[in-house]
């Protein structure tokens, strides 16, 4: 079976334990995580061969991140390494009123100083059948911009699909240009694209029409115009996604997706989330599972996207970044089974 391909970084994760501040906390729970490498373990989790490409410094906590990742099963052998150091994300966790933070700390990082003929794109593809970027990448440096543009040119010119989950970070874009003038011209290489109300607007200057994310309920009716936008801008594009997630406060959230493939617009069951363990990897779970589901349920798009939503609904009851569940987990609760009654 040829595998998926996900390319970005990887960072460590210093979070305060439980609902605490970091003003409060006097320790930091450390764990890996990262978009591209969150949906490699989705994919491995469900069986599928995965292969993560990233650029580490060699020390110590590189081959940590790293044995962890060989520990579900994804495949690092393509990962390069140089530079001084891996990027590092603190989170402190919110609750009810009071919203999440992330603070980053990945400057200079290794992978935001790759360039250009690092990766040997066409070795990396050679028994690949589907490649997965994320706009995050593109944000940390206009050299990671330029190696992913790289890597999106050979994987078109070998056929493997590609997909993209738009992942607008403002807070990441600082080399002087804006998303906007950037993330066009890699999305004219993609068949997929995932991302939000606020991914369209910031990453293309696509806005969606009579949508108030704040109000606690989402028309998923009101997509349909983002997504008829993406695909009359870029004609590869096949189909577009939404996660539609309404937030009640930090910890319930409502939470769904909308599929168009050019002609139909498949919705989702909604799930309410009301108590949520950790969000963060909530939207990277959803894209492990919809590339699953579009291997898999080849044809059948409202198969793939209940299951991405499904899984990623799975995800927010589970700790760090990665979404540790299994094919029959979520499948489980497609099928209506959503007691949490203890599995004897």
């Amino acid at each position: 079976m040829k595998k998926t391909v996900t390319f970005g970084e990887v960072m460590l994760r210093l979070a305060t334990p439980g609902y605490e501040r970091f003003l409060q906390s006097n320790a930091f729970n450390a764990t890996f995580g990262g978009g591209e490498a969150n949906v490699a373990v989705s994919l491995a989790n469900y069986g599928l061969p995965v292969s993560f490409v990233t650029r580490l410094p060699e020390n110590d906590i590189a081959n940590a991140c790293l044995r962890e990742l060989r520990g579900f099963g994804v495949d690092v052998s393509d990962v390069i390494f140089g530079g001084d150091r891996i990027g590092i994300y603190y989170l402190e966790t919110g609750a009810v009123s009071r919203a999440s933070k992330v603070i980053y700390d990945r400057a200079y990082s290794s992978v935001s100083q790759i360039k250009t003929g690092m990766i040997d794109w066409k070795k990396v593809f050679a028994d690949a059948k589907w490649f997965h970027w994320t706009g995050i990448t593109p944000a940390i440096s206009e050299g990671a911009a330029q190696v992913c543009l790289e890597a999106l040119k050979v994987a078109k010119e070998m056929g493997i699909t590609v997909s993209c989950d738009l992942n607008y970070r403002k807070n990441l874009w600082k080399y002087g240009k804006r998303a906007d003038e950037v993330m066009p011209s890699l999305v004219e290489y993609c068949d997929i694209v995932l991302g939000n109300e606020e991914d369209a607007e910031k990453a293309l200057l696509i806005k969606p029409e009579n949508v108030d994310v704040s109000s606690g309920k989402v028309n998923a009716e009101a997509y349909l115009s983002v997504s008829q936008q993406i695909m009359k801008r870029f004609p590869n594009v096949k189909k577009v996604i939404t996660t539609l997630r309404s937030s009640i406060n930090a910890n319930h959230n409502n939470w769904a997706g909308v599929l168009y493939d050019g002609k139909t617009l498949f919705k989702s069951p909604e799930y309410q989330i009301t108590h949520i363990v950790d969000r963060v990897g909530g939207g990277d779970s959803f894209m492990g599972g919809l590339i699953y589901g579009l291997q898999t349920f080849e044809g059948d798009d409202q198969k793939a996207l209940n299951f991405a939503v499904a899984a990623s609904c799975l995800k927010h009851t589970i700790y760090g970044d990665y979404n540790r569940v299994s094919v029959s987990e979520v499948e489980k609760l497609m099928n209506g089974d959503a007691s949490g009654r203890v599995s004897r």
